[in-house]
């Protein structure tokens, strides 16, 4: 699912116009009480443009809604937009509208609808012609939204871990947000799959390299495809791989004080990123 804002100015939208063109499926799910849920509609992401034929610069970006709240008859929002992501001319937008689940009038009338639709594929299918391709080993779940207080460990599954794990836990809660690892949960017959959800839904991973786990590196390299803020941790330097040692990473010893360090670290590791965001 994604957000489209067509038509609004900069960080303001009727309240009245929300969710036109909008399934009635999708609308019970963003507006399960009949009224919009900004923390589901701000793990969305979010295309915003103006309606064509307005003399604005006529592109759209991708990107997501933050601080979405309502004042009176509007709601007010902040928009990031993804930097890794290039403008599209809305020529381009409305020339592969069926993509993006946009009917051709959509993109003359202002209004903010929800389409159930994988924004990420959709502009991969734009920009490069064909459907995006996807990992043939497994399934990435798309249809899950993204948690913006979770965050997701990646380690090994040894006992000897289980201080470390605690003090991330410290440095998560320190940051007001929550952490899990896949242990953690039981939602899926396969383990691979829980792991693949938790780094979907999760705003940040830590991925700790201690030990050169074969599995912390696969799904390292899963978060860092898929775009997740990544935070590097390790024991010993040496574990980090060649191609990642260009990447910060939060050293630590596994003792009390180390474990203290580690949890400040990435305490405040934590609340940069959030508030980056």
């Amino acid at each position: 699912m994604y957000n489209l804002l067509v038509g609004f100015p900069a960080g303001s939208a009727h309240a009245n116009r929300m969710f036109e063109y909008t399934d009635d499926s999708v609308r019970g799910y963003v507006a399960p009480r009949g009224r919009p849920e900004p923390a589901v509609l701000m793990g969305l992401p979010t295309v915003v443009m103006p309606e064509i034929g307005q003399g604005e610069p006529e592109f759209a970006r991708l990107g997501r809604v933050v601080n979405l709240a309502q004042q009176g008859g509007s709601y007010t929002y902040q928009f990031l937009p993804d930097a890794d992501v290039d403008p599209l001319p809305l020529e381009t937008m409305l020339a592969n509208a069926d993509r993006w689940g946009i009917a051709d009038f959509e993109f003359y009338r202002t209004h903010w609808a929800v389409k159930d639709v994988d924004a990420y594929a959709a502009l991969w299918g734009t920009v490069a012609g064909s459907a995006m391709p996807g990992p043939k080993a497994f399934r990435l779940p798309t249809d899950k939204l993204q948690s913006q207080d979770l965050v997701a460990v990646m380690m090994p599954f040894d006992a000897k871990f289980t201080p470390v794990y605690e003090a991330l836990r410290e440095a998560a809660t320190g940051a007001g947000m929550r952490c899990q690892r896949a242990d953690d949960i039981w939602k899926n017959d396969h383990i691979l799959d829980d792991v693949l959800e938790l780094i979907w839904t999760a705003r940040v991973i830590v991925a700790d390299l201690t030990d050169r786990n074969a599995n912390v590196f696969y799904e390292t390299g899963i978060a860092h495809t898929i775009g997740r803020d990544v935070v590097l941790t390790t024991q010993n330097i040496e574990h980090v791989p060649f191609d990642l040692r260009s990447i910060r990473a939060l050293t630590y010893y596994p003792n009390r004080e180390g474990l203290a360090a580690l949890s400040h670290g990435l305490t405040a590791r934590l609340r940069t990123l959030t508030n980056a965001t």
